[in-house]
Parts: C-alpha cells; structure tokens; sequence
C-alpha cells in the first residue's frame, strides 16, 4: 500500500510538474512582456488556487472535468476518480507558484541584452533560450521546484477530483489521512517524515540554489 501511494505520487507530481513547467513559464513570460486590458484580472485567476480552500478548487475542477463539463461533453474524455485526474489537481494548485516566480525573473532582465541579440540576428525563440531563459534561470527554477512541491503535497482537490481509490488515485497524502482514520500511526508517522523530508529538501535547494 504505501509503495503504491509513494509510486503514484512520484507519477502524478512529475506530469503535473513538467505542465507546470512548460504552461507556468509560457504564461510567466507572457504576463512579464505583455501589456493588456485584463492583465490584473489574469493574474488574479492564477492565483486564486492560492488562497481558495482546496474543496473549492477541486469542485470548479469537476465543473470543468466531471460528466457535465467541457471536457467530457465536448471531448468525451472521462478522467474524474483516475490518476490523470490527480495530476490535473496537482497542476492547477503548483501553477501559480511556477507563474509568479518566472514572471518575476524574466520582467528583471534587461531588455538591451535582449534587444542586442536581436540586432545579432537571434529570433525571438533564440533570444528567449540564449539570453532570457538563463538569465532568469534562478526565478524559473524556484518556481518549478515550489510548484513541484505543492502538485505533491496535494490534498483536498485531489480528493474531489480523484477520490482516494487505494493503488489507483491515493497518492501519498491521502494515504496519510487514511491511515489516520484507521488509527494507523505506523504508517502515517513514516509517510509524514517521507513529506517532510521532501518539502524541506525542496525549500533547502531553493535556498542555496536560488542565492549562488
């Protein structure tokens, strides 16, 4: 049981955290470039995951993927109560840390560095990767090493979304409050050290990573 919980965690957190890699610096570098009406209003909707209890979150998420969302009707994709459905959770609640921490970054590059690159003759994809992109790395990797951090520790989305199916969706907080529940205090005294350890892990890397 607790191998399970720990493979599928590891499963759910590193699809959720290449979306939030990949999805996170798109919008992070569009919001730090670009100026529109709404730009506020975009931000806020990012980062309202945030601040809304988790049962919130998890139920606009099976207002979106559950059998009368979009995705279902329009698509007839059905991932609610399977792990896909956990990452989905995992991806929506890590995102706006990946966001906010690259936004950050790359708007704190300057821009003659980016503009000589493209009097060089770099395309806009080449100025981002050669000049941007490294610059703002340390911004970036925070970001994604943070939101990596909350897709796993992931809770009370998850259970809406996913449920706690046991070898099918109960990732390792689940498991945690399962084993609470059953007053099984062997089991959740290891999976909480297992947490732990792996959140200060993350913080310590983001930390020395983040002022080398």
């Amino acid at each position: 049981m607790i191998g399970n919980a720990l493979l599928l965690s590891f499963q759910v957190t590193a699809v959720a955290t290449v979306a939030i890699v990949v999805v996170g610096l798109a919008l992070g570098l569009f919001l730090a470039r670009a100026r529109f009406f709404g730009r506020t209003a975009l931000e806020a909707l990012i980062t309202l995951p945030l601040v809304l209890p988790p049962t919130v979150v998890g139920y606009y998420l099976l207002l979106l993927i559950g059998s009368g969302g979009p995705l279902k009707e329009w698509l007839g994709i059905d991932v609610v109560f399977t792990w896909p459905a956990a990452a989905i959770a995992s991806f929506v609640v890590g995102l706006p840390f990946m966001v906010h921490s690259s936004k950050a970054s790359i708007a704190g590059v300057d821009p003659v560095l980016e503009n000589a690159a493209r009097t060089l003759g770099s395309s806009e994809l080449g100025v981002f990767f050669r000049v941007t992109l490294p610059l703002a790395r340390r911004g970036v990797l925070a970001g994604a090493v943070l939101g990596g951090a909350r897709a796993l520790g992931e809770f009370g989305a998850t259970l809406m979304v996913a449920g706690s199916i046991p070898g099918r969706t109960q990732t390792m907080p689940l498991l945690i409050y399962d084993a609470v529940q059953r007053r099984d205090y062997g089991t959740a005294n290891l999976l909480v050290l297992v947490m732990t350890g792996i959140a200060f892990l993350s913080l310590w890397a983001v930390r020395r990573f983040g002022s080398s």
